[in-house]
């Protein structure tokens, strides 16, 4: 998307330091900066600010900056909090797409499985439509979201935005950037539940993107969760819901499991039924494979059309992925994050995966409402599927507590 630094200016209210000029998409890493991007100077634990240079050296376009940060060879435009005009920057592109996009912005939340739906819904909406967008990474915050929205072609005909939260009213703030659609909220679990109070609160604030579509929009819905009743009330929209409950709209059955514990399921829509394998182990991964045909159905796709992009998704560092060490042993890497939900999930993997001694090197999962008993109960599922718990710089899980160093040795 092309961006010029006068339109930023006047968006933002801002003071242009320099000559005009245009970049193609943002950054606000100068590590990652590329030759004609915008970069803006995010000031969080460190300040963006600081790294002007480097992203000058980058070939930046220009650049987003604090009152008074302007540098010398860089047009800059000024403004009193970069975060704040990101977003306004966001929310007046996002409405330069909106002829392009028809409908087609679907915004993904849940406690878990975000990510790894955002990249299965991508894969889906790529067999029915030619420039799908989503973030190459899990970008799904105040930054994220508006760097998404900023990266997408002109061209794009699908956005797919992952939406995260840390407390009431994100999701609704977010949802006033990027104006979705249809909505996926994967399931309620207890990610952050120590902010707001615990599952209902997180259903609560998960829900506020049910709440943010419009009438003629569509939102998906897990049909296995105890949570569902009061989120289709939230949505004033159609629902779609998607899970092995019977009563569900698209039901899906695992069929078989292979020795890493990749699934294949069949999944049936009005009749119509489908075989599908995701690419990521776990009876999980068809749930969230479920959600994204049902995302392909509400853009217009026809089922088996949706269901052939099942398996094509990409695959992400630390989340479910399988690697081999050269001594032979095969290592489940889902270490990006963890809550009990998602942590259970790969440990039921580990369970069905073929092989002799299973061992699952765990650290202490943050923001859970209860960690007592959120710990306790992983504990103790690894001890009935014969898994050796080593804990990792906590002694939450009820074994003692190791460094790193302790661990690798």
């Amino acid at each position: 998307m092309r961006i010029t630094a006068m339109d930023v200016a006047h968006i933002t209210g801002g003071l242009l330091v320099g000559p005009d000029c245009a970049a193609e998409g943002v950054s606000f890493d100068s590590r990652s900066t590329v030759h004609g991007e915008l970069f803006v100077a995010v000031v969080a634990e460190r300040d963006g600010n600081d790294f002007l240079p480097a992203a000058r050296d980058a070939g930046a376009g220009f650049a987003l900056v604090s009152r008074g940060r302007s540098i010398a060879d860089l047009s800059c435009v000024e403004v009193d909090d970069t975060t704040v005009a990101l977003a306004q920057i966001a929310r007046h592109y996002r409405g330069t797409l909106a002829d392009s996009v028809q409908g087609r912005v679907v915004g993904i939340t849940g406690s878990s499985g975000k990510t790894s739906t955002k990249n299965l819904v991508r894969a889906v909406l790529s067999q029915g439509f030619k420039h799908v967008h989503a973030a190459a990474h899990s970008l799904n915050n105040d930054i994220g979201v508006p760097v998404t929205i900023l990266n997408a072609p002109s061209n794009t005909d699908a956005l797919v935005i992952e939406m995260g939260m840390r407390g009431f009213h994100e999701i609704e703030r977010l949802c006033t950037i990027a104006k979705p659609s249809i909505g996926v909220i994967t399931n309620i679990g207890d990610a952050h539940g120590e902010r707001v109070g615990g599952a209902p609160g997180i259903a609560r604030a998960k829900g506020e993107l049910a709440e943010a579509l419009p009438p003629d929009g569509t939102a998906i819905l897990n049909g296995d969760d105890e949570w569902l009743p009061a989120l289709r009330q939230r949505a004033g929209c159609n629902v779609l819901t998607f899970g092995m409950s019977a009563s569900s709209d698209l039901v899906w059955r695992v069929e078989s499991i292979d020795d890493l514990g990749v699934v294949t399921a069949t999944f049936t829509y009005e009749g119509q039924s489908e075989t599908v394998t995701p690419a990521l182990a776990g009876a999980h991964m068809v749930a969230n494979a479920a959600a994204a045909v049902l995302v392909g159905v509400a853009c217009g796709m026809s089922f088996s059309a949706a269901c052939s992009g099942v398996g094509q998704e990409a695959q992400e560092f630390g989340r479910m992925v399988w690697c081999t060490t050269n001594t032979g042993q095969r290592i489940l890497d889902d270490s990006y994050n963890a809550n009990e939900s998602s942590m259970m999930a790969a440990l039921r993997v580990l369970a069905s995966a073929s092989g002799g001694k299973k061992v699952a090197v765990v650290g202490r999962m943050a923001e859970v409402a209860d960690p007592e008993s959120a710990h306790r109960n992983i504990a103790l599922f690894a001890q009935q599927a014969g898994i050796q718990i080593i804990s990792l710089e906590t002694d939450l899980y009820g074994q003692p507590s190791m460094t790193l160093d302790e661990v690798l040795s």
